[in-house]
Order: C-alpha cells, then structure tokens, then sequence
C-alpha cells in the first residue's frame, strides 16, 4: 500500500511553530527575560500560523511555501540567539579614519 507523499506546507507550518516555542522556552528555562516586544512577536506570529498557516500576507516579503516571512527568520533567530545568552550585541566597530593625504603610517 502506498503513503501519500507528506504535506510539506504542513511541515513547515509545523516546524515554524515548533521553533517559536523553542525560543520561548529556551530563554524561559535562561532565566533570560524577553523584551515586552519580543513576547508580543512571538505570540502573534504563533497566532497567525496557526490560524492562517502563515505569518505574513504579502507574497513578496516570503518564499511561497514557507510560514515565516525572511525578516521574521531573522528577527527569530535574533530572539534565539539573546535567549541562549549569544548575543554579545554589535559586532561593528564602524570605519576607521581616513589617513589625510601624504602623511606617513603614525601620524594624522
């Protein structure tokens, strides 16, 4: 007897959610306090796959197929990493000043 081939819109739906409550317990079980926005974020994206299957309406800011938006993912994984303690903040130092012209290594 064959299986149907798996839903991958269902997975995904799955995995998506699977990955919002891993976030929110990891830094649950840190001890590390998410932000009042953060809270909300992942609540309502939680809310809007579950409802809608997706987070996002517009077809244009997502891979079709996909529940999380790629500014979502990235916001996500923002959270993840605060939640195990990787977030050091930025890693940007910003751009060294310009040598004025003609003068030697040492001198500005």
């Amino acid at each position: 007897m064959k299986s149907k081939a798996p839903d991958r819109l269902a997975a995904a739906k799955r995995a998506a959610l699977n990955a919002l409550k891993r976030a929110r317990r990891t830094a649950d079980r840190a001890g590390i306090t998410l932000s009042e926005w953060e809270g909300e974020f992942l609540g309502s994206v939680e809310g809007r796959i579950k409802t809608y299957g997706r987070a996002f309406a517009d077809p244009e800011k997502g891979a079709p197929g996909q529940p999380l938006s790629a500014l979502q993912s990235v916001k996500l994984k923002e959270i993840v990493k605060k939640a195990k303690g990787l977030d050091t903040g930025p890693k940007r130092k910003g751009f060294k000043p310009r040598r004025a012209f003609g003068a030697k290594r040492g001198e500005t």
